[in-house]
């Protein structure tokens, strides 16, 4: 069976960005809840799998990018050895408040935070990273601060005081999920007594009351790729909040923001630039040398160049994918600078130059002379 296109299935574009995949995925994600799909709930699983499956791929941008150059041969040893399972969705928390625990059903449990009495996942922690546009095209590696929920030290993250232990909650009986009947089918939910944990703590730890991990600050290191752009995303994984003893660590979401520049303006892979020349210059040719992200490149300017002409350097912008080989283009648009302060020899000049070519002007006159002529 043909898989179909990834962007088909959300129904965006290639050039859709991180917010426009993310309400393209809500919106699926309302279509198929199962109390709008009572008749066919097996259907509206597999269409929500689907989706999921595509977002999961092109709201990553490495994922994306593979995607994008090979299609879904290049996904290939991207899932298990049976295509993409729940377990390998990162976003969970994008559409918790339309599904909430029926991913449960869906899925047959895990849903990324508790499952059937297990040890839950931590919560992923989502930071912005501003770079430069200079870092944005080389990449680097770098560090960032932020503050996210450890393990308790002095419960060792059991939540429970020392000398006590948490005990079994006696509304699920320790498996950390009820079943509740709705429409022709039956769901599983989180226990609404003990939060899916499947324990219940009597006598809560004084460091974290009961909580079991603490607020801490610490520093990631990473590395940011050559070509991302304001709005793209990296995702760390098991550097985000720990989850409760024995559970897995969420993912840190790093996303990205490029600073304005002082003399390029991008446009996704083209650079634009704006250059000054002198009269005599835009009048007579030569040359001129433009900063690139690429180091200085060489303009030849004809003779008679007007203001605002735009030349293309080929392949001097930015990539054109995150760690991609092409690249864009940059503009470099030519401004004649016309001078506003003239010495007398250089008013002369002028003069001549416009008698010779047959357009003779005059010097405008003062307010004051022109007034006092009048009166």
């Amino acid at each position: 069976m043909t898989k179909r296109d990834y962007y088909e299935i959300l129904g965006v574009d290639k050039g859709a960005g991180a917010d426009d995949l993310k309400k393209a995925y809500r919106k699926l994600a309302i279509k198929f809840h199962p109390d709008k799909n009572p008749d066919n709930p097996e259907e509206a699983a597999e269409k929500f799998k689907e989706a999921s499956e595509a977002y999961e791929v092109l709201s990553d941008p490495e994922k994306r990018q593979r995607y994008d150059r090979f299609g879904h041969d290049g996904m290939k040893g991207a899932f298990g050895a049976g295509g993409f399972n729940w377990s390998d969705f990162h976003h969970r928390g994008d559409v918790d408040d339309i599904f909430g625990d029926i991913f449960n059903a869906f899925f047959g449990g895990g849903g990324g935070r508790r499952g059937r009495g297990g040890p839950g996942r931590g919560r992923d922690v989502a930071v912005r990273y501003r770079l430069s546009l200079e870092e944005a095209f080389t990449g680097k590696v770098t560090e960032i601060s932020f503050e996210r929920l450890e393990s308790c030290d002095e419960c060792s993250g059991s939540g429970a005081k020392k000398g006590s232990q948490p005990q079994t909650c006696r509304t699920c009986g320790g498996q950390g999920a009820v079943r509740q009947s709705r429409g022709f089918f039956a769901i599983e939910t989180t226990c609404p007594t003990c939060g899916g944990s499947g324990k219940v703590i009597s006598d809560p730890c004084n460091a974290c009351n009961g909580q079991g991990r603490v607020p801490r600050k610490t520093e990631v290191e990473f590395t940011v790729p050559p070509g991302v752009d304001s709005g793209m995303s990296l995702r760390i994984q098991s550097e985000g909040e720990a989850g409760p003893p024995g559970g897995q660590r969420g993912d840190l979401i790093v996303r990205f923001e490029i600073e304005e520049h002082e003399h390029f303006a991008r446009e996704g892979a083209d650079i634009y630039h704006e250059a000054h020349i002198s009269f005599p210059l835009a009048a007579l040719g030569g040359e001129i040398q433009v900063p690139t992200l690429h180091g200085e490149e060489t303009i030849k300017i004809p003779h008679g160049t007007p203001t605002h002409k735009v030349f293309k350097l080929r392949g001097k912008g930015m990539q054109r994918s995150v760690n991609g080989v092409s690249f864009g283009d940059q503009f470099v648009r030519v401004v004649v600078d016309v001078p506003t302060k003239l010495n007398v020899r250089q008013k002369e000049l002028l003069e001549e130059f416009a008698e010779l070519s047959g357009a003779p002007v005059k010097a405008s006159k003062g307010f004051f002379q022109t007034l006092k002529e009048r009166l």
